[in-house]
């Protein structure tokens, strides 16, 4: 009984925790704004998301401006979302690879990194941490894009519901989803990810 007891407080006590992170990050720091773009408010499923038009958004970025999913047409776009400050180090090395990796800052490849942080979060990082300066963050803080790219209860997060795990789309010029990639292993996946953009026409 008392194990019994034991198992189910401490259930709880995962669940009030987990509660109180998420409830934090919604309601943190005033400099961050998290919205879906107001006139696309649509919502994907991962495993039907190749070939369905990318939800658009807007979300700051490390300088402060917004960033516009939509004002990125012409390009393929790379969004990773992941887990952020508290996934250290793999998720940190992710940002840094992806964001120094130069084959994702070109006329025709736009690399961004979604995290629920604040942006306060990330200047105090990066100002620790020069490799990362070059990396392009968006701030989920609200999770209306996490939600909206359904990328919460997939494999690879490690507290479900609360933060998005490690999950990459590539978007073509055209706004269309071309390639998906849960990965629980936690793996860099830049030259995977270059080679399935090479096979976009």
């Amino acid at each position: 009984m008392k194990s019994l007891n034991k198992k189910i407080f401490i259930g709880v006590a995962a669940v009030v925790i987990g509660w109180l992170v998420w409830f934090v990050g919604d309601n943190g720091s005033s400099d961050t704004k998290s919205a879906i773009s107001p006139d696309i408010k649509e919502k994907i499923y991962f495993k039907d998301a190749i070939g369905i038009k990318a939800p658009d958004f807007e979300l700051q970025g490390m300088d402060g401006a917004m960033v516009k999913l939509s004002d990125y047409r012409g390009k393929n776009v790379v969004l990773f979302f992941n887990e952020g400050s508290m996934c250290y180090p793999a998720c940190w090395d992710q940002v840094e690879k992806l964001g120094s990796d130069d084959r994702f800052n070109t006329e025709n490849i736009a690399a961004f990194s979604i995290v629920t942080d604040t942006r306060k979060q990330w200047l105090d990082i990066v100002s620790k941490t020069p490799s990362m300066t070059k990396s392009k963050i968006l701030f989920d803080t609200a999770r209306s894009v996490s939600k909206a790219y359904d990328v919460l209860y997939l494999d690879s997060p490690m507290h479900p519901g609360v933060f998005p795990g490690h999950t990459y789309f590539i978007i073509d010029k055209e706004g269309i989803i071309r390639f998906t990639l849960d990965d629980p292993n936690m793996a860099l996946a830049n030259d995977r990810l270059i080679a399935e953009i090479e096979k976009i026409k």
